[in-house]
């Protein structure tokens, strides 16, 4: 016990007479009691006096053993630092210059690597579509593209931003000929390029005119000129291997020339490609004269299937023979036509640059005459009447300056009958006649189906015919044979396109 007392400096209890229960329990109570009771302490003069401060009966977590607890405002607080950092590290890291620090310096590829890099392009071509995102410039000059690239189709649907662009920003579907822009006048413009709706707005398309056009078809291009039906000749000798990065090799090599029918790439200086080692290119970076450097960055988990704008042609289909049904609606049509006698008609054509037509009037086949009051979208000017009859078109101009992108508005009635002249645009006067030979019969071997597609509510089928002379025409028709939509193709490489309405056989055109 002696040794036990200079260990612990206390005495050890003699456990053979314990005390009684009732004397232990007032100990107890005692205890507890002179715990509850803590003693005052002294206020410092320099804090503020207990009134002052708030209480709290919550013990301390110094004395609890226990990790202080995060308030919610704490938390809050916590949070925001964290999310402040996390995009400061995300900017920081897409500031950067993606091209990896080497390990070891530049040298030729080796056969695999320039197999590889021989295939970007046909596998391109066999995974059809992948997203895609285009910087081009710097600063106040920059380019943004951002959208989808189809390659099988020759489509691209993109996202124009960015303050290299001013105002011409918006939506833009192209194909190796043809650029359309959707212009949108959003103010102010969105902070950060975004991909387009999936399915496109159905109005609004122009073809795009200078500058704009010339300073995007570079860009648009190089990404035709990313895909090709097969595997380009073995890189040449300047070719170098630069570094590996996250499954991909980058490598320095000039684009392949275009092959016959393809679109030519543009002259590119410096370009980078990021390949895989499935000959998946997922980066370029490229010199263009005038713009600076391009980057391409390619997300090929971003493949949806691309619907074209009407202007284009439309969803491609699955173009196959007429059924039994559809060639006799389809031969039944002029009599359809010829009964109707009239309809209401709206024209949509880009015909140019500086011809983005948009009208409204009537089509009489009974009579074989059109009445259209037309509007260009792109310069306010005056209402243009055109008429068309026996084959020859006139026009005149009403004396009312238009705003353009307005509604159109049905041409005057009664007809004028003073100011007409032979009209200028040859083309108007082939889309008119061809309008008008919508009631004559057609040869049902020539037709074939493209699609079914909806139009105000109906099922329709778009039905192609080739005629003899002149160019194919397509009609939507309805269960019943009548039409709801011709379509015809321009030399601009567009299709016009006149929406038909049957009003239950009432004229309301010119008598």
């Amino acid at each position: 016990m002696v040794a036990l007392t200079a260990l612990t400096g206390r005495r050890e209890r003699n456990t053979r007479h314990p005390r009684p229960v009732g004397s232990v329990q007032h100990a107890v109570e005692s205890s507890a009691r002179t715990r509850r009771t803590p003693r005052p302490r002294r206020t410092p003069r320099h804090r503020p006096t207990p009134d002052t401060q708030p209480t709290s009966t919550a013990p301390d977590d110094s004395q609890t053993g226990q990790l202080p607890r995060i308030t919610g405002r704490r938390r809050t607080i916590l949070r925001t630092l964290a999310a402040v950092a996390l995009l400061a590290a995300t900017a920081l890291v897409l500031g950067l210059s993606w091209i990896p620090e080497p390990a070891e310096p530049s040298r030729r590829p080796t056969a695999d690597e320039r197999t590889r890099l021989a295939a970007v392009r046909v596998t391109n071509y066999r995974e059809l579509r992948a997203g895609v995102h285009l910087t081009a410039g710097t600063g106040a000059t920059r380019i943004d593209l951002v959208g989808w690239v189809d390659w099988s189709r020759r489509l691209l649907y993109l996202d124009l931003g960015g303050p290299g662009l001013g105002a011409q920003r918006g939506l833009l579907q192209a194909t190796p000929a043809v650029l359309l822009l959707r212009p949108d006048s959003t103010t102010p413009a969105p902070p950060a390029p975004a991909s387009p709706p999936l399915v496109p707005p159905a109005d609004g398309w122009r073809l795009a005119a200078p500058p704009t056009g010339d300073r995007l078809r570079p860009l648009l291009d190089l990404l035709f000129a990313l895909a090709t039906d097969r595997a380009d000749p073995p890189v040449g000798e300047t070719a170098r291997w630069i570094a590996s990065a996250d499954g991909t090799d980058v490598l320095t090599a000039g684009l392949p020339p275009a092959r016959p029918g393809a679109p030519n790439p543009p002259p590119a200086t410096e370009v980078h490609w990021w390949v895989d080692r499935e000959a998946r290119l997922h980066r370029l970076e490229a010199q263009l004269p005038d713009l600076g450097p391009v980057t391409v960055r390619l997300n090929r988990a971003d493949r949806p299937s691309l619907r074209p704008v009407e202007a284009l042609g439309g969803q491609a289909g699955t173009p196959r023979q007429l059924s039994a049904a559809e060639r006799r609606r389809l031969m039944s049509l002029p009599t359809q036509l010829r009964t109707a006698g009239e309809a209401r008609a709206t024209l949509t054509a880009l015909l140019g640059s500086a011809a983005n037509l948009r009208g409204t009037g009537w089509i009489n086949w009974s009579r074989r005459s059109a009445y259209l009051a037309v509007d260009d979208l792109d310069v306010p000017r005056r209402r243009t009447l055109l008429r068309h009859e026996h084959g020859r078109t006139t026009q005149t101009e009403l004396p009312v300056a238009v705003s353009a992108g307005v509604d159109p508005v049905p041409p005057p009635l009664p007809v004028p009958t003073t100011g007409w002249e032979p009209a200028p645009d040859a083309e108007l006067t082939a889309l008119l006649d061809a309008a008008l030979r919508a009631a004559t019969p057609a040869e049902a071997g020539t037709a074939r189906r493209i699609r079914g597609d909806r139009l105000t509510g109906a099922e329709l089928d778009v039905v192609e015919v080739v005629a003899a002379v002149g160019e194919p025409i397509r009609y939507w028709l309805d269960r019943s044979g009548l039409p709801h939509r011709l379509q015809f193709p321009t030399a601009a490489g567009t299709w016009a396109q006149l929406d038909l309405t049957f009003e239950d056989g009432a004229t309301g055109g010119p008598s």
